[in-house]
């Protein structure tokens, strides 16, 4: 009853409470860096570019929401403490990454997912199922979850607006932690999924990422 309680605690705190944040938030400039402030702000853009930037980002922060929800589901099914600290310490950085695309979305004037809440049961409900099946399988899932959205967020930075510092350095951190997390998990014991899995995880990553960029 505990978990279950913690989980809808997280799940109504991720979905509807404003994203608080441990680490400082990567775009803000130096205090006495006038020029760095001015080109990290939005109104470098034009309307176009903080469309695009916007459409970017509301896709990473569907992407912090799915990791919310994904470790609060792993941590409340394995039976291990240890391990349960490891996905608990796992998601308080990816708040970080909830918390920083939320005030990118708001500096760029654009908003979240309106489908937040699916996006949150399903990923809950994939994190459930691996977590069932065991640890080792459960690691590696996060491991190939890792990867992929590390790899997406690559790709990214390829699209933003060569003059969006601000949203680059958001990016740019995200992807350097879900790199480490990716390696953390097969240092725990995580073990590589089945070429079939890894491909419908990648299939069900671009319906979501293409739904997210206009919903």
């Amino acid at each position: 009853m505990d978990r279950l309680l913690t989980a809808a605690d997280i799940a109504l705190r991720t979905l509807f409470a404003p994203p608080r944040t441990a680490r400082p938030y990567p775009a803000r400039p130096a205090p006495d860096d006038a020029t760095q402030a001015k080109e990290s702000g939005a109104d470098l853009l034009d309307a176009r570019q903080k469309r695009l930037s916007g459409a970017l980002m509301r896709v990473n922060h569907v992407g912090e929401v799915c990791a919310q929800a994904l470790y609060t589901a792993q941590a409340a099914t394995t039976r291990d403490p240890a391990l349960r600290r490891h996905f608990e310490e796992s998601a308080r950085e990816e708040s970080d990454h909830l918390a920083w695309t939320r005030q990118r979305l708001d500096e760029l004037g654009s908003r979240p997912s309106l489908l937040n809440p699916l996006w949150y049961a399903g990923a809950f409900a994939l994190g459930l199922v691996a977590g069932r099946i065991g640890d080792p399988v459960s690691l590696g899932f996060v491991a190939e979850t890792e990867r992929q959205v590390a790899a997406h967020l690559d790709s990214h930075l390829g699209r933003l607006p060569a003059h969006d510092r601000a949203s680059r350095a958001v990016v740019q951190q995200m992807k350097a932690d879900e790199e480490r997390h990716a390696d953390s998990a097969v240092a725990a014991g995580g073990v590589g999924l089945p070429g079939p899995v890894r491909a419908l995880m990648h299939a069900a990553g671009k319906v979501m990422t293409t739904t997210a960029h206009y919903l």
